[in-house]
């Protein structure tokens, strides 16, 4: 799994360790029949779950996507922007939908390692390792196939078309999506029946808040590409090949230089979209066309403190397009709703 950040510094009060004095070393007054070989034991496992903890929490305060800043504002425009034509609940979500943008990084803690494990890669895609594949099958496990397909066939370069290597990106974002449209879906129902729609519409809000997070990183440009945090092959422009240019544009630039109110009136009134999947990739193949410029961006020190023009005006953008295209599929998703799903098929009876 990708590790685009180093542990920052940490708060040690956030540790709990009440015997911990700021600057004074850790005093043990061994009981009675302490030896001193199961004192020194104590004291090795003390040091080792301190420096656990602290690596914990490093990692947990870490930035991931756009950071906690980038994400909240990408979510705050879309549901500004949410028009009158859809459910009046979902206008005035618009602190929730905030709040959850950043959710999926809640989700990266090594506390909780299943969960970090399990959702890594769908985070990010490195579309050059895919570049053979076109169109993309709209299925996760279709794509599965494929790339077991390719790494066979590719001996030397097996690991590179491992799916966690590749990233899922489109797939847990289409998913996300799929859930918003089939429970806006049974909202529609439930009002028609004049029956309670309270839980349809805290799940909407919690889908909505949840696909914006992936929709934003699909804006990042490092989210698209094997340069995600230096820049790696031929390297005729000399672009820096050091780790943490990813958090440096994404995060530090971003909470230092950009509010909300900076790319907002950069995003339009929604529009329905014809193929969500296929207009999806256009929009990552898009992102991905423009990483030469965030390391040409860094190369020239304009990420660096409060930047130059040329890099406010490049954010601004990329966060303006994140917020467009998670409220025009907000919008489809809605539209969508409307049209009676096919009844599922029942599936065969299992046989051995």
């Amino acid at each position: 799994m990708r590790e685009l950040f180093e542990p920052g510094p940490t708060n040690s009060s956030k540790l709990n360790h009440s015997s911990l004095e700021a600057g004074r070393p850790i005093c043990y007054k061994p009981r009675r029949g302490t030896s001193t070989r199961m004192l020194a034991s104590r004291l090795t496992a003390w040091r080792i779950g301190f420096a656990l903890g602290t690596l914990m929490v490093a990692h947990s305060t870490s930035a991931f996507a756009w950071g906690n800043e980038g994400h909240t504002d990408i979510n705050r425009v879309a549901a500004q922007k949410i028009p009158p034509s859809m459910p009046r609940f979902l206008r005035r979500a618009e602190v929730e939908i905030a709040y959850l943008g950043p959710e999926p990084d809640r989700w990266r803690n090594p506390a909780e390692f299943a969960l970090k494990n399990a959702q890594e890669p769908d985070h990010f895609i490195d579309l050059e390792r895919i570049s053979w594949l076109d169109p993309l099958p709209p299925g996760r496990y279709d794509f599965y196939r494929k790339l077991y397909e390719k790494r066979a066939a590719s001996p030397e370069e097996a690991d590179d078309y491992l799916p966690e290597h590749v990233g899922l990106q489109p797939y847990i974002t289409m998913e996300i999506y799929g859930r918003l449209k089939a429970v806006f879906r049974e909202y529609r129902q439930r009002l028609a029946a004049h029956r309670s729609t309270a839980s349809m519409q805290q799940a909407i809000i919690f889908y909505a808040g949840w696909l914006g997070h992936y929709v934003g990183d699909g804006s990042q440009p490092l989210h698209t590409t094997i340069r995600y945090n230096g820049w790696v092959g031929p390297n005729p422009k000399g672009y820096t090949t050091e780790r943490g240019i990813h958090a440096l544009f994404e995060a530090t630039y971003v909470a230092a230089n950009i509010t909300a109110r900076d790319f907002a009136p950069q995003v339009r009134t929604p529009t329905r979209l014809n193929d969500p999947f296929a207009d999806y990739m256009t929009y990552l193949k898009h992102a991905n066309g423009l990483v030469d410029e965030v390391y040409a961006l860094e190369k020239a020190g304009g990420l660096t403190a409060k930047g130059s023009p040329a890099a406010f005006r490049f954010t601004t953008e990329r966060l303006a397009a994140g917020s467009q295209m998670l409220l025009d599929l907000w919008y489809t998703a809605w539209l969508e709703s409307a049209v009676t799903a096919p009844e599922p098929v029942a599936p065969a009876p299992a046989t051995k």
